[in-house]
């Protein structure tokens, strides 16, 4: 077994616990989300899925990605409106992304202490975060 196919079974279980169907095309377009080494946009990833799926529309891969989205299994990279494929999606953890501007690659970190610092400044003036994603631009070690 692979590890996209690892992580595919990982996903569909997950889902199954929290009630949700993993159908068939989430499992296809996860799997094409998990195939990446950096960010796809919808319209690729539709053109992806029309290899095996020639009646999938546009309409059809942004309902998926909702459903991705919704139970953590992709995050949306907003500065370039692309999807990537979240590997430690049973946990609910803040996130930060480095994307390289040469090659596209994205890694996805965990800053400590980053989260709390932003909680206590957005506290400081009475605002309470609910969801926080930070995105870094530059260039990976191997673009250098």
């Amino acid at each position: 077994m692979t590890n996209i196919d690892l992580n595919v079974n990982k996903a569909r279980i997950f889902c199954e616990k929290k009630g949700a169907r993993f159908t068939t095309l989430r499992e296809k377009v996860y799997a094409l989300l998990l195939q990446q080494d950096g960010a796809i946009g919808a319209y690729e990833l539709l053109d992806s899925l029309k290899l095996t799926e020639s009646a999938a529309k546009p309409a059809t891969v942004y309902r998926t990605l909702d459903f991705l989205l919704e139970f953590g299994l992709v995050h949306k990279l907003e500065s370039t409106n692309a999807f990537v494929a979240c590997h430690h999606f049973d946990c609910n953890h803040p996130v930060q992304f480095l994307i390289c501007d040469s090659c596209g690659e994205v890694q996805e970190i965990q800053s400590l202490g980053l989260k709390d610092t932003l909680d206590k400044q957005a506290m400081s003036v009475g605002f309470k975060v609910a969801k926080q994603t930070i995105e870094a631009h530059g260039t990976c070690a191997a673009c250098k």
